[in-house]
């Protein structure tokens, strides 16, 4: 009697998740064996992390339960960290043990990208994860105690955060919406705080609709955000930044959001890799291996135009359902499905009631923008759970 297949997940982010919440629907009762492996015993929703960073949100809203998600009896979650990916023997290393698979789906999630930038990886902090974003939030708060007992130490009350893509814009826009309360609370008069957001590309939020940047950049300047646009950050120092045109930014605060890079295990796996990313075909496949699917951060998809698509939770969770439909069809012998990434919008937030947005082809912005925003969270709280999660999470 032949054995049934074993599938291995590697990550519970978007594209892991929602791969093996579409399998437990769409694989009959031992017809497989798989298994999810996530370093935590929580998945937790990356789009959301600007907020309890800034202290606006409880991270816990942020974070879900996977076995509040998955069906046990079809899928076996093993909380561990992975170690390293052994593609010639088809075999996946984590820190207690080795797991053995047929078809292997990588969603590892990325890693923050510096561009080389020196004392980046020592000195600033990154909006990665829970436990990255409690620390932020908990430094913010302790900069104002600490201005309390040395009033000449401005540095304490300035804040940078290296990148204006989606993740700077949001946070800067919640860390505008928190610092009045902070003030308050510390008794700090508000115009000794500062907060810098610095770009090395041209625009704020690069290949968004210039309309839509010009607004938001008003918005978050209305709220007392310091844009340095197309200025490179050329150093991180214990004292805060030195910019590219010489000027050095004195701040006990720098937050990292310029990028991100693919995971080092695929390297080091011996998979050819761009910034640390597969070039997956069209199939969602890592070029010569059609048993090993890799999805989102790790991934590169191109473009009809030949340019890789930025890595979104939109377009982890549409791998996620083709990857899930492939892995059931090779287990049949049935035809694979090729990946189209199909646009669905997108919108970033501005902070409290505020926010920009590109659906289908209309663009909105300010109060509508922010209802799509929340819209679209619940969205994804019913996709992976339903009515029950939209009602616990659902920030309304």
């Amino acid at each position: 009697m032949s054995r049934i297949p074993r599938i291995v997940i590697l990550g519970a982010g978007y594209g892991g998740i929602v791969t093996a919440i579409r399998l437990q629907k769409e694989l009959n009762y031992n017809e497989a064996d798989v298994t999810l492996v996530n370093k935590h015993d929580y998945h937790y929703i990356t789009t959301h992390l600007h907020m309890p960073a800034a202290g606006t949100d409880n991270p816990e809203n942020a974070r879900v339960n996977i076995l509040k998600l998955i069906d046990e009896f079809k899928i076996d979650f093993v909380k561990s960290t992975v170690v390293q990916i052994r593609p010639q023997e088809k075999k996946v290393i984590l820190e207690e043990g080795t797991l053995s698979y047929d078809y292997l789906v990588i969603g590892l999630g990325g890693e923050p990208e510096t561009f080389g930038i020196p004392g980046l990886k020592e000195y600033a902090m990154n909006i990665r994860s829970i436990n990255s974003v409690r620390f932020i939030r908990e430094h913010v708060e302790y900069q104002f105690a600490k201005f309390k007992r040395e009033p000449s130490r401005t540095d304490y009350l300035t804040f940078v955060v290296g990148g204006a893509g989606f993740t700077g814009i949001e946070f800067v826009g919640e860390l505008a919406d928190r610092i009045p309360d902070l003030c308050k609370e510390f008794d700090v008069d508000p115009s000794l705080v500062k907060i810098y957001n610095i770009e090395a590309a041209p625009t704020a939020l690069p290949g968004f609709d210039p309309e839509l940047v010009e607004y938001a950049m008003n918005v978050l300047k209305n709220k007392g955000v310091t844009f340095k646009i197309a200025t490179a950050i050329k150093e991180c120092t214990p004292d805060g930044v030195v910019l590219a045109t010489g000027e050095e930014i004195k701040s006990a605060t720098v937050i990292w959001t310029g990028g991100i890079r693919g995971n080092h295990m695929l390297e080091e796996a011996g998979f050819e890799t761009m910034r640390g990313r597969i070039k997956v075909d069209d199939t969602l496949h890592a070029p010569g291996h059609d048993n090993i699917y890799v999805l989102g951060d790790c991934s590169i998809v191109m473009s009809p135009e030949g340019r890789p698509y930025p890595p979104t939770a939109q377009i982890s969770m549409q791998q996620a359902e083709v990857c899930a439909h492939n892995l059931v069809a090779q287990i049949r012998g049935s035809e694979l499905k090729k990946f189209e990434y199909k646009p669905k919008g997108t919108v970033a937030s501005l902070g409290r009631g505020e926010a920009i947005g590109i659906v289908g082809s209309k663009k909105i912005k300010g109060g509508t923008a922010a209802v799509m925003k929340k819209l679209i969270d619940l969205r994804y709280l019913y996709i992976i759970g339903g009515i029950p999660l939209v009602l616990k999470k659902g920030r309304f």
